[in-house]
């Protein structure tokens, strides 16, 4: 399992994650994720799930998790690009509003609040 933390203007990180999400890989990336959230700059998480191949409970708990420390700020999040069976998880989980399709710079303007076309 791979994953990049790129951060925009420091209150958007872009996480991109590769190959399979496990438990042994999310608690590196939690530790990671919560630390930045607590050092009090971050209000929105983009989980670029494009190149994901395979993600299990773990994985929604390590995304649900984030979203729990991320509203004590009004932080949003972004689900993009998961695949279509994760889609089917993220529905049942509730998370359905948080999804969407298309590009990083696309999700950074719409958590921005900046909306084209």
């Amino acid at each position: 399992m791979n994953y990049e933390i790129n951060m925009h203007s420091n209150t958007i990180a872009v996480i991109r994650l590769f190959g399979e999400l496990d438990h042994h890989a999310t608690e590196k990336i939690r530790d990671q994720i919560s630390r930045t959230i607590l050092q009090g700059s971050l209000n929105t998480i983009i989980w670029n799930l494009e190149k994901l191949n395979f993600m299990d409970s773990s994985g929604i708990g390590l995304i649900l998790g984030r979203m729990r420390e991320l509203r004590a700020v009004n932080g949003q999040t972004i689900i993009l690009n998961p695949s279509n069976t994760m889609k089917k998880i993220f529905q049942f989980s509730g998370l359905s509003s948080y999804m969407m399709d298309g590009k990083e710079k696309d999700a950074i303007m719409h958590a921005r609040g900046i909306v084209n076309g």
